[in-house]
């Protein structure tokens, strides 16, 4: 048994926020297009990061570079015209954030920049990992906060696919087809995002934004998606290094004379090719994905207080967010945890399935397939490895 994602795309509430239709997206616009998606709600975004929120991240948390930075005119201001000095559990930092100076650029025209959003802002952490689990690609998420009348960067082209969120305020784009050198070609989507609208920008499309009569708040989501070029270097990589020979002595003298044994290394790199197994290299590309992924471990404190009171009328559920990939071979069950791996016999599949199902549970319920003594260990192990959370009234 291996859990599947299929249709985990098309059923996505985080990916439908970002698209509406997930289908029609998928089939005419990923990868291939812009898409502005009007919203219903000008509120739309607002519990994923609202002004409060960044005024609380800017004022009181000491977020320090690179975690935010400020942009002007769509070039980066000097981190020393709005950080200062001072103590940090006896540290002496130079890097601090000087809140008074942030809002007076601000209030100048800078534009307020919070990056890696993902990584320490729980709402954002969970969607993002919603969007990482629809599509199998890395996601990250950055803010920007702009003053009306100004723009942060200029035109320019992301290495990577980006949802952009109008999270208040609004704010006018520029979207252009590829052109030559990296530059803008014609310009195909121009609008205003009003809050709660949506945009969707492929890789490599140059774009550009800037305010009007409001100040702007928006979310860029960024989609690091695996390219096949990435997959095919690593299978040509695999043979390639298995090439170990060294060149002839003296083979720099007379390059023309190397000409025949390059052919023939050549051919042989092209028979060893020939010999690769494609499900096995789309195997480890799916595998590099969901190894990636590890568990969201927000709460776990108070979950491994409670695994003493543990009994079998304690209710559990799976983690939201959380990976598990499972494969048996004859007596042995592996489980892929996102960055870490857990073996297991193979007569503990049953289980394991309704683990995996979503649904919460109470620890007894799984006495069908175990005594009490090894249900309490199944489930304490996956609590502690972030898989399962115990349902706390």
């Amino acid at each position: 048994m291996t859990e599947q994602n299929g249709g985990r795309a098309t059923t996505s509430p985080a990916l439908r926020r970002c698209v509406g239709e997930v289908t029609d997206f998928l089939e005419q616009h990923w990868a291939r297009a812009p898409l502005h998606c009007p919203g219903a709600d000008a509120r739309g975004f607002a519990d994923l990061l609202s002004l409060a929120d960044v005024d609380d991240l800017v004022s009181s948390s000491s977020l320090r570079p690179p975690a935010f930075r400020l942009v002007r005119d769509g070039r980066p201001l000097e981190q020393a015209s709005y950080t200062r000095s001072g103590r940090l559990g006896g540290r002496r930092l130079h890097d601090l954030p000087d809140p008074g100076r942030v809002y007076a650029l601000f209030e100048g025209g800078a534009t307020i920049v919070l990056q890696s959003l993902h990584r320490y802002w729980l709402p954002l952490t969970r969607f993002c990992r919603e969007l990482e689990l629809a599509l199998t690609h890395p996601v990250q998420a950055n803010a920007y906060v702009t003053p009306r009348t100004a723009r942060g960067l200029g035109v320019h082209a992301d290495g990577h696919d980006v949802f952009v969120l109008q999270v208040s305020g609004r704010k006018h784009w520029e979207v252009f087809a590829p052109g030559g050198q990296g530059g803008p070609g014609p310009r195909l989507l121009r609008t205003e995002l009003a809050a709660g609208d949506a945009l969707y920008v492929p890789r490599a499309f140059p774009h550009a934004a800037r305010t009007a009569d409001t100040a702007s708040a928006h979310l860029t989501i960024g989609v690091l998606a695996y390219r096949w070029g990435e997959v095919l270097r690593d299978a040509v990589a695999s043979v390639l290094d298995t090439l170990d020979e060294p060149l002839p002595a003296r083979f720099g003298e007379d390059p023309s004379a190397l000409a025949p044994r390059v052919a023939e290394q050549l051919a042989e790199v092209r028979r060893r090719l020939d010999k690769l197994d494609p499900a096995a290299i789309a195997a480890a590309a799916g595998r590099r994905f969901w190894a990636s992924r590890p568990a969201i471990l927000t709460g776990q404190l108070e979950q491994l207080l409670s695994l003493d009171e543990l009994d079998d009328r304690s209710v559990l559920r799976r983690r939201p967010g959380s990976v598990c990939r499972v494969t048996v071979d004859g007596e042995r069950l592996v489980a892929l945890l996102g960055d870490r791996e857990l073996a297991m016999p193979a007569r503990l599949e049953r289980p394991l399935r309704l683990v995996l199902a979503g649904d919460p549970f109470a620890v007894g319920d799984l006495a069908g397939d175990l005594d009490e003594a090894g249900r309490l260990v199944l489930v304490r192990r996956l609590l502690r490895e972030g898989l399962l959370e115990l349902v706390i009234a």
